[in-house]
């Protein structure tokens, strides 16, 4: 029997189905999903979720005329299947394949880049303008979660959304999480207007009721129809999105696609902002992802009859390493607080959250608001622990200028997920952070080389005086044998040699070392140096490199521009020595998405090429 799936091969598609079989429809994307996402990983759960959500927008939107910018972009899956693209998913997140996002290189079905948070609100609004002012007609939607919606950029959008009066249409996709379960007042508020269904079902029943009385019953309806606000005040407050202009509709059920193909049929036609609240489950389809959503929200290949997931590294984590040795601190130094924004899984803090509740504080999606919190716990003898993926510390760079190392606050910036973190792609490699916070006075920028050199800088750092960064990939702790004791600014000599010194930076140590154990077989000797310290560099250490040896060669997984190898290569020539300086990094270039060991490969900071390199030097 054919499928319905089978029909859709191009955008609008769709509009050749007969709505009465979308619910079928459905199913079978639900089964594609399962089936694609099970064999190459992704973000299964949200997607499950938004499935109905996006036929509905599809049944009433033409693409790629039309506009829609999903925030983050963890759930346009679907999307990606109704414009075409369904064959692609055996590439999902593969080297060279489908990206997990929406990207309008990828379709001009895209209208916007996203992977962070809290984006949709602004951009849409901008299209939104760019329509007036063009004298344009086409439709435009803006889904944002119930989590990204605390993120203070939404708020600042929503804002300018009620000045300019735009007809937006807002789409809140409310499955009480955004990776983790969501905190703080906007949170309680959302819970409070779920409360509105309460209030529809009491005022159908009412009206049905008094309906049946005889004679009277009818005036009696319209009398409740006229006083309708005044009753809704009793179950619900929205008074928040209409002080602010914005029409507010809900809640909607998110798998009810015939009621919401009618809702948002209207809304477009409304010449003003409108939010329409829908709900819908997390993980909708698959009973484990059901179950255990933020599981799922991002996942390995898994066995689809089990939910097992397959392949799944039982090795320490950097992560691990860093949760486990932060929370043995903080039960020996009270003064020791842990802060996250909407990430305590992701970031290993909820084992931290679970030994020391008290002292654990998840700020939801906002990086900025998390490092001057922390700043002002600083300001009051507290040693605030801040851990943020690299990629989303972006976000809060004015903060810890500003905040932080203006006043140089002893703030420790925990750098999750720093350098390549693979399959996420461009808006998430963590390549960034050595550029951005080496350019900033008072602070101190650590990269351990394996997990004994993390457990032994946070030990270090803990009484340092002023901003400390420590920067850790993502993946399997390594282990190295040799260990020397912190010395402040001081890298760390590993082997001695002669005319070439490898300066290794962080995580991608490893990689060195098997290049240099190679060069050894094959009869060369060269230095190998931890670099250890990226802020402040090891003067001493390039002063005494350039008189030893003849050239040096910094490896480091980041970009060059404003990186640790330019730095030396800047002190090489302030001191004037004739010494050559090599350096592998990344170039001026945002990295896709595939593999870590593949896009090494491509970038050519892989262990062979860094032997290539160091070979050629050296000759």
């Amino acid at each position: 029997m054919d499928k319905i799936l089978d029909k859709i091969n191009r955008p609008n598609d769709i509009k050749k189905i007969p709505r009465k079989e979308y619910p079928a429809l459905a199913q079978e994307i639900r089964d594609f999903l399962l089936a694609h996402v099970s064999e190459t990983g992704g973000h299964l759960a949200s997607n499950l979720g938004a499935v109905e959500l996006t036929l509905a927008l599809h049944a009433v939107m033409d693409f790629p005329e039309d506009k829609i910018v999903w925030d983050v972009g963890h759930q346009s899956y679907t999307h990606k299947i109704l414009t075409g693209r369904k064959e692609l998913f055996g590439t999902l997140r593969q080297l060279d394949g489908m990206s997990g996002f929406p990207k309008r290189r990828e379709s001009g079905c895209d209208s916007f880049d996203t992977g962070h948070s809290s984006t949709s609100i602004s951009a849409a609004l901008g299209m939104a303008t760019a329509r007036k002012l063009s004298g344009g007609k086409e439709k435009i939607a803006a889904v944002i979660g119930d989590g990204a919606l605390t993120g203070g950029m939404a708020l600042e959008a929503l804002n300018n959304v009620s000045q300019l009066k735009e007809n937006i249409v807002i789409i809140l996709n409310d499955n009480h999480m955004s990776i983790s379960e969501n905190v703080g007042g906007m949170s309680n508020y959302l819970n409070m207007l779920r409360v509105g269904e309460r209030y529809n079902d009491f005022k159908e029943d009412v009206e049905q009721s008094l309906s049946r009385i005889p004679k009277v019953g009818q005036r009696l309806v319209k009398k409740v129809k006229s006083t309708k606000d005044h009753v809704k005040g009793l179950f619900v407050d929205t008074n928040w999105f209409d002080d602010l202009g914005i029409t507010y509709i809900g809640p909607v059920d998110g798998h009810d696609m015939k009621d919401m193909i009618h809702i948002f049929e209207k809304a477009f036609k409304i010449d003003h902002p409108i939010l329409i609240h829908v709900k819908t489950l997390k993980g909708k389809g698959y009973k484990p992802a059901e179950k255990n959503p933020s599981v799922y929200h991002g996942v390995g290949s898994f066995d689809l009859s089990t939910g097992i997931v397959r392949k799944r590294n039982q090795a320490l984590t950097y992560t691990d390493v860093f949760s486990r040795t932060l929370v043995n601190m903080a039960k020996v130094d009270e003064k020791i607080v842990a802060i996250t924004a909407a990430m305590p899984e992701g970031t290993g803090l909820n084992r931290f959250q679970k030994s020391l509740p008290e002292r654990f504080f998840d700020v939801g999606i906002a990086e900025e608001h998390a490092v001057t919190f922390a700043a002002g716990l600083a300001t009051q003898g507290y040693k605030p622990f801040v851990s943020i993926y690299s990629s989303f510390y972006q976000r809060a760079y004015d903060q810890i200028l500003h905040d932080v190392c203006l006043q140089n606050l002893p703030v420790r910036l925990i750098i999750d997920r720093a350098g390549l973190v693979g399959q996420d792609g461009e808006t998430h490699q963590g390549i960034f952070d050595i550029s951005f916070l080496s350019a900033m006075p008072n602070m101190t920028v650590l990269a351990p080389k394996d997990m004994k050199e993390l457990i032994a800088a946070l030990h270090y750092t803990e009484q340092l005086e002023g901003p400390v960064a420590i920067r850790f990939g993502r993946g399997t702790a390594y282990v190295c044998e040799q260990q020397q004791e912190f010395s402040y600014g001081k890298s760390e000599w590993i082997s001695r040699g002669e005319k070439l010194a490898i300066i290794a930076v962080g995580g991608i140590f490893e990689e060195t070392k098997k290049a240099v154990a190679r060069l050894r077989k094959d009869g060369f000797n060269p230095s190998l140096i931890n670099a250890r310290f990226i802020k402040p560099v090891d003067r001493p250490l390039i002063s005494e490199l350039s008189q030893t040896h003849s050239a040096i060669l910094v490896v480091e997984e980041a970009v060059r521009q404003g990186g640790y190898g330019q730095t030396i290569e800047a002190l090489v020539m302030e001191q004037g020595g004739g010494v050559k300086v090599g350096v592998m990094a990344i170039d001026d270039t945002f990295v896709e998405h595939g593999p870590v060991s593949e896009l090494r490969k491509r970038l050519k900071i892989d262990a062979d090429s860094i032997y290539m390199k160091a070979k050629e030097m050296m000759q």
